[in-house]
């Protein structure tokens, strides 16, 4: 029988959760998982894997536990690494529903879902969210700069685990712009290899005369 112990995966592994592990002959596996734990603070190599993205999703419930997913976009940085344990971006004015806000209102819980398609990586983090309306500096700290979006208010969200998931299943897609840059980088390529061709073919034609 499991000794009782708060760990870090215990935010997703409940009594529940074991359960069905243990009877489908997964849970001896996740024990060792839950033996070394979650990381509960932000690494380098997380932050860096966040302020690459450029989409993330964002779960909530309101108080009768109705789940919502948010998506949430913007240029590379956009979601900052405020400290170890602090993550915050910079809300934009959109449909004005105000559903996330709402649920954070009744229940702080809330989840970040990224995955890179190009690198088929994706991260799970849990923690709690809040609403931060009236602190312009932060506001404008969060802001990416010339980006063309309306800055209403911040979230900051409270890290208090995360987990990678294995790149199992995970589409290979690449944004516009990186086949755009490597469209042209191609395109240019060429151009010079045939400027070199034509070079020494006209080299060829003199050696001839």
């Amino acid at each position: 029988m499991e000794t009782e112990k708060n760990i870090s995966s215990d935010v997703a592994f409940s009594p529940s959760v074991k359960e069905i592990q243990t009877r489908k002959g997964s849970r001896r596996s996740y024990a060792r998982v839950e033996e070394r734990g979650w990381a509960t603070a932000i690494t380098p190599d997380l932050k860096d894997f966040i302020e690459k993205q450029i989409s993330i999703f964002m779960a909530t419930a309101n108080k009768e536990c109705q789940p919502y997913i948010q998506h949430r976009g913007g240029p590379p940085g956009f979601l900052r690494v405020i400290d170890k344990t602090t993550l915050g971006f910079a809300d934009y004015i959109g449909n004005r529903q105000y559903i996330t806000q709402g649920n954070l209102v009744d229940n702080a819980k809330a989840q970040l879902f990224l995955i890179d398609y190009g690198s088929r990586s994706r991260v799970k983090i849990w923690g709690t969210a809040r609403v931060v309306e009236d602190d312009p500096a932060l506001l404008e700290q969060l802001m990416p700069k010339g980006y063309q979006a309306r800055p209403e208010q911040v979230i900051l969200f409270h890290v208090e685990a995360w987990d990678a998931n294995c790149p199992q299943h995970i589409p290979l897609r690449f944004e516009a712009d990186e086949v755009l840059k490597a469209i042209e980088s191609r395109d240019a390529r060429i151009k010079e290899l045939e400027a070199e061709i034509a070079t020494l073919k006209l080299a060829k034609s003199s050696d001839v005369q």
